[in-house]
C-alpha cells in the first residue's frame, strides 16, 4: 500500500513537467493505483460502522429492570409496517448498560408516585431499519396508514425524516417509552399513540390538551434529569447524551 501511495505522490509531483499528451497517461495511472486503495478504505469504514456481535455492555431490560413494562410492537403486526419486523425474534428489549442504569433511575423516581415506565423499543437491529426502508419504498402498502400516519403521504416519509437508512436506536442508547399507572397499567394520555407520524407528536405541539402537554413534560423532565436528550419530533424518543457507541450501528438479532 505504501509503495502504491508513493508512486501516486511522485506522479503528481512530476505531472506538470510532461507534455499534454502524456499528462493523461499519468492521470490514468494515478486513478488505477488509487481505486483499490479507496475501495479498501471504504470496506474498512463499513466494517467499523456495522457490528453483528452482541457486546457485553448490553443488557436485557426484562432481567435488568423487571419492574419496567414492555410492549414490543415490532415483534407483532401492531406497528406502522403491519408485520413483524426483521431482527425481532422475541418480545424483549435490549439496551446499552449505561442507558439502562439511567432508565432504572427514572423508573425508581416514578415509583414513589405510583407510576412507572413502559418501553416500546430501544436497541433496534440494523436489519430492522433496512426493513423499514424497503417498506417505505413500496408505496402501494398503506394498510396501516390510518392508524399510524393518516396525515402524511407515504412517499413523504423519507423526506419528512420519519424513515432513514440509519437509526440512533441501532447504537443501543436510544429508547421509545411512555409513563404508565403501576396499579392499572394504563398509559398516561400523551395526546397521540407511540410511532404516530404527525406534528401532533411533537413535544412542543399546542394542538394537544393541557393535561397531555403536562404528561409529556413530566416524561421529558425526568428523562433529561437522568442524562437523556429528547427529540423534537417525537415525545416518546430519548437518547443518552454520553452514549458509548456514537459511531457504531449494531445488527445482532433480538433473541
Amino acid at each position: 500500500m505504501a509503495v502504491r501511495l508513493t508512486m501516486i505522490s511522485e506522479a503528481c509531483v512530476d505531472f506538470w513537467r510532461f507534455e499534454p499528451s502524456k499528462k493523461w497517461a499519468i492521470f490514468a495511472l494515478a486513478v488505477t493505483l488509487w481505486l483499490p486503495y479507496a475501495e479498501t478504505r471504504q470496506n474498512s469504514f463499513a466494517a467499523e460502522e456495522i457490528s453483528t456481535e452482541i457486546p457485553q455492555q448490553f443488557v436485557a431490560i426484562h432481567s435488568f429492570a423487571p419492574a419496567i413494562k414492555l410492549d414490543v410492537r415490532y415483534f407483532t403486526d401492531d406497528n406502522f409496517v403491519g408485520s413483524r419486523i426483521d431482527g425481532y425474534h422475541a418480545a424483549k428489549i435490549f439496551m446499552q448498560r449505561d442507558a439502562a442504569v439511567a432508565l432504572l433511575a427514572v423508573q425508581e423516581e416514578l415509583t414513589a408516585f405510583g407510576l412507572g415506565l413502559k418501553i416500546f423499543d430501544a436497541y433496534r437491529p440494523q436489519r430492522a431499519v433496512d426493513h423499514f426502508v424497503r417498506w417505505g419504498s413500496d408505496l402501494d402498502d398503506v394498510k396501516m396508514q390510518q392508524q399510524y400516519y393518516p396525515r402524511v403521504a407515504k412517499e413523504n416519509l423519507f423526506r419528512d425524516g420519519y424513515i432513514a437508512e440509519r437509526s440512533g436506536h441501532s447504537r443501543g442508547a436510544t429508547v421509545d417509552l411512555t409513563i404508565v399507572d403501576l396499579l392499572s397499567g394504563v398509559e398516561l394520555d400523551m395526546g397521540t399513540p407511540w410511532d404516530f407520524f404527525d406534528t401532533l407528536s411533537w413535544p412542543s405541539s399546542n394542538a394537544v390538551s393541557a393535561e397531555q402537554r403536562a404528561n409529556r413534560m413530566l416524561l421529558q423532565q425526568l428523562m433529561t434529569r437522568h442524562g437523556f436528550q429528547p427529540l423534537q419530533e417525537e415525545w416518546w424518543h430519548f437518547t443518552l447524551l454520553n452514549e458509548p457507541f456514537p459511531d457504531t450501528y449494531f445488527d445482532f438479532p433480538i433473541e
